[in-house]
């Protein structure tokens, strides 16, 4: 079992920059491939972004990529989603997620999910 949770959500202007955090415990952290969510109400979930367990392999949504980076600090059990140049567009709910490759979580499967960190962006 893995326990994911995210922490740096809040209120931005459009432009700015925000950094989310998701700390994970109980299984190998390691062990899995990290990805990003984004869910409003009514809306389907959408993949965001992910990193594999070694961190050399990335993957984004075409409507984050250049703006959006992910990273992982697998002492720290922590993958952050720094992002950056944000729009209005991207207020959502952002879910953390854990899954065996950055394949699978591209597919949308999904092993655990965090609980999710609210992101709004003030035009």
């Amino acid at each position: 079992q893995v326990q994911l949770v995210e922490s740096g959500g809040g209120l931005v202007q459009a432009g700015g920059s925000l950094r989310l955090s998701c700390a994970a415990s109980g299984r190998t952290f390691s062990s899995y491939a990290m990805g990003w969510f984004r869910q409003a109400p009514g809306k389907e979930r959408e993949f965001v972004g992910a990193i594999s367990w070694t961190g050399d392999i990335t993957s984004y949504a075409d409507s984050v990529k250049g703006r959006f980076s992910i990273s992982r600090d697998n002492a720290k059990n922590t993958a952050y989603l720094q992002m950056n140049s944000l729009k209005p567009e991207d207020t959502d709910v952002y879910h953390c997620a854990a899954g065996l490759s950055v394949r699978r979580l591209i597919a949308g499967t999904v092993d655990y999910w965090g609980q999710g960190t609210q992101v709004t962006v003030s035009s």
